[in-house]
């Protein structure tokens, strides 16, 4: 089966601790049908529980990231009607899988991120871009609302005035655009992608999975206004002695080598 015939699927690999997540549907420029939706749902989790896996990365196949909810399938990814008549979002749940997975997770954006292809991308703890890539968020182009999450988290992300202006105008903008809007971590040079991705994900995975996680955690909460927020920082900041990564990276930075960390978390 050709490239252009391969039906529209999520891959999967892990090599050296991360696992690379592939949206690929080649005929619809990596748009999100909603059996994709339904395997990201259902592989992150999978992920989350694999001891193997310590970062998972987000990356389109090919030239583009995603292009969005696929059009022809935008009522069964966004409003899919259930047995009770009761309609899911399938594209806000594939985001909260994502969203609900504790170790570092980062999507690498080469090309066009339109639509929900940026609610995907962004449902991930950074947004590392080429740039060469383009961004849209394009509900008012076709007639449609862009789902709460997705609103939620670019006003967060952007303010509200900017968020207005994204939403209502669906222009495209540049990477560099994006970064300083603060919708992407870095914009790197086309040439150079690859190999900073390559750096990003490695440091990524050697880090202290106790401060990696913990960190996370915190922040997202601290986002969120948890009314928990304070008993979740003195648990951790009470774990921390405790821990074996504390030890053995002080350690390693007093005799200059480089630390091997221990600690994973339990469950």
């Amino acid at each position: 089966m050709s490239a252009t015939e391969r039906s529209p699927r999520i891959n999967v690999s892990v090599s050296d601790g991360v696992a690379t997540v592939e949206i690929d549907n080649p005929t619809q420029r990596n748009a999100l049908t909603k059996a994709m939706c339904l395997e990201l749902q259902e592989l992150m989790p999978h992920l989350e529980a694999d001891p193997d896996v310590n970062v998972v990365v987000l990356r389109g196949a090919g030239d583009t990231f995603c292009a969005g909810a696929a059009i022809s399938e935008l009522s069964s990814v966004l409003l899919d009607r259930q047995e009770d008549e009761t309609s899911v979002d399938q594209l806000s749940r594939a985001d909260h899988a994502i969203t609900s997975v504790t170790k570092p997770t980062v999507a690498l954006v080469d090309g066009a991120c339109m639509g929900g292809g940026w609610q995907i991308a962004s449902a991930c703890d950074f947004v590392i871009a080429s740039e060469r890539s383009v961004f849209a968020i394009t509900p008012a182009k076709i007639g449609i609302i862009y789902p709460r999450p997705g609103i939620e988290r670019l006003v967060r992300q952007v303010g509200h005035a900017n968020a207005k202006f994204i939403l209502l105008t669906g222009q495209a903008f540049t990477a560099a655009r994006a970064q300083s809007l603060g919708l992407v971590a870095e914009a790197v040079p086309d040439a150079e992608f690859e190999e900073r991705c390559a750096a990003i994900v490695g440091s990524l995975r050697n880090r202290s999975r106790f401060s990696t996680h913990s960190m996370k955690r915190l922040v997202d909460l601290t986002d969120m206004n948890h009314p928990r927020i304070d008993q979740e920082w003195a648990d951790a900041w009470a774990a921390m002695p405790d821990n074996p990564d504390m030890g053995i990276g002080i350690s390693a930075f007093l005799n200059r080598e480089q630390p091997q960390f221990t600690w994973r978390p339990v469950g």
